[in-house]
């Protein structure tokens, strides 16, 4: 009996090494290739030197809101409709445009609390990059892409909280924002 309960200890053992192995597997198929670098696709960088408040003319980029603070941060302007990757001192900061949800967060600063690499959003479209920071009225707030790439505007009688970009951007926010990073949202 004892040879028997072995035999099938190991058979359960490798199915489940195996099981393991191929969700590992589908896990890194959804990585972006580089996580080091942000896409060159997606953002325009705002200079230092433009206004906090107005567009730079002559690069068609904002600039980050005075008002968001300082540090690494993602900020978020709700009248912009405008997402900012701020890194490092001397790195440019991202910037992209966003579709927002019909529910938003008021303006304050926020951590991000989870992340999800592929979900059904609220809205029943299939979503990637899923970077959460709040909850507004019992909706779960974050930033995510739809994976067939369209920033549709939300049903206004639905409560969503998916504050959808482009796919490129997705990634880039994926790779910036982790678990704990603040975000700064401001009017």
């Amino acid at each position: 009996m004892a040879r028997s309960s072995s035999g099938i200890v190991a058979g359960l053992t490798a199915a489940a090494l195996a099981a393991v192995g191929f969700l590992a597997y589908q896990a890194s198929a959804n990585v972006p290739a580089n996580l080091a670098a942000p896409s060159s696709s997606p953002s325009v960088s705002a200079s230092p030197k433009e206004k906090a408040t107005g567009k730079d003319k002559s690069k068609g980029a904002l600039a980050v809101p005075a008002q968001s603070g300082a540090g690494v941060r993602v900020v978020y302007a709700l009248g912009d409709k405008r997402v900012w990757l701020v890194g490092e001192p001397g790195q440019k900061p991202q910037t992209f445009e966003v579709m927002p949800s019909t529910v938003s967060p008021p303006p304050g600063t926020y951590r991000v609390t989870s992340r999800s690499g592929a979900v059904t959003g609220s809205d029943g479209v299939q979503i990637e990059h899923v970077v959460r920071f709040t909850n507004v009225e019992n909706v779960s707030i974050g930033f995510s892409s739809a994976v067939d790439g369209t920033m549709q505007t939300p049903n206004p009688a639905t409560k969503t909280g998916g504050v959808r970009m482009k796919r490129a951007d997705g990634n880039a926010m994926w790779s910036f924002a982790t678990v704990g990073a603040k975000v700064v949202v401001v009017p």
